[in-house]
């Protein structure tokens, strides 16, 4: 009858977890005889249901963790499915902004000073014409920023790269972290801008020549299409070769338009540097300061006419 008493009390002032609430278990332990069973119990100060799955008592701790942690990201794979839509793009915006700083982060290149390092040399003891080894630094489409040591990065740009080849963007010949040789060819310290290139001396010696002539040259109003022009090959690349006509810009004449093209030819095989070359314009962009030519005479010229004469006899009047 105690036992029955016991249970009758357990079950209607248990809660619904089974487990027996502390200020119940004195009454409920004097209620018991030796030899009664205990259904739950808390002597240990926390809640916990006795296991009656004798298969999972049986399995090693290893396997258990594995089993729980594999449940658990199954829940969390079943929860990212029920996301509504705007939370999974911004998570997913959130990640991929993430990455992108962590790529930035990664892709700098480690100075061989600091930006405010007193070790830097000052724009006005730099001497224009001097070689100095640099870093590249980072690349843009025009061109990429070199520290050479000064208290800026020297501009490098793409068309001081090679004259060997054609370089449409610098990322073909450089890369950010590469040690350079250049020379410093223009400095401004009120502006902090300095100029560099990793061309040689002869091609620099070349380039201040025309430099000097820029006053006497041709602006490019003045040039119509099938202008007829002589000029001289300053530069052959992959595509073509640049022309110095005595314009304020070279001239840029495809290979395809060389009287000696021959398909299978490079145009190296028919285009030398210090050539001279019939030409004849065939676009003036004034916009982007751009000259492109053709050696192939245009069909719209007139040419020279050829007469005619019929020698008649006097015999015949």
């Amino acid at each position: 009858m105690k036992c029955f008493t016991a249970i009758t009390t357990l079950a209607l002032f248990a809660p619904a977890s089974g487990f027996v609430p502390s200020p119940l278990r004195p009454a409920l332990t004097q209620l018991f005889a030796e030899g009664d069973v205990i259904l739950f119990s808390d002597d240990d100060g926390q809640e916990e249901k006795l296991s009656t799955n004798k298969r999972w008592g049986s399995l090693s701790p290893a396997v258990k963790a594995r089993i729980v942690q594999e449940g658990q990201q199954r829940a969390v794979k079943n929860k990212k499915k029920r996301e509504p839509a705007a939370d999974k793009k911004m998570r997913m915006m959130m990640h991929y902004k993430k990455a992108m700083v962590e790529s930035k982060n990664q892709s700098r290149v480690q100075r061989p000073f600091a930006t405010n390092s007193p070790d830097r040399i000052a724009l006005t003891d730099m001497v224009v014409g001097d070689a100095y080894n640099g870093t590249v630094i980072s690349l843009t489409a025009f061109g990429a920023y070199v520290d050479i040591g000064s208290e800026c990065d020297g501009l490098l740009h793409v068309s001081q790269i090679s004259r060997a080849r054609f370089v449409e963007h610098p990322r073909q010949v450089l890369s950010p972290g590469d040690v350079i040789a250049v020379t410093l060819v223009k400095s401004s310290p009120d502006l902090k801008k300095m100029q560099v290139s990793m061309l040689s001396q002869e091609a620099l010696a070349e380039e201040d020549e025309d430099e000097e002539e820029f006053e006497e040259r041709i602006p490019l109003e003045d040039l119509a299409t099938d202008d007829e022009l002589w000029g001289e090959i300053k530069r052959v690349t992959s595509f073509g070769a640049y022309v110095e006509l005595g314009v304020v810009v070279q001239g840029w004449l495809h290979f395809m338009d060389h009287p000696e093209f021959e398909f299978g030819k490079e145009p190296s095989d028919f285009m030398k540097v210090g050539d001279r070359i019939r030409c004849w314009v065939a676009n003036v962009d004034q916009e982007r300061d751009r000259l492109k030519l053709t050696s192939q005479r245009p069909q719209d010229l007139p040419g020279p006419r050829r007469e005619m004469r019929r020698v008649v006899s006097d015999s015949e009047y």
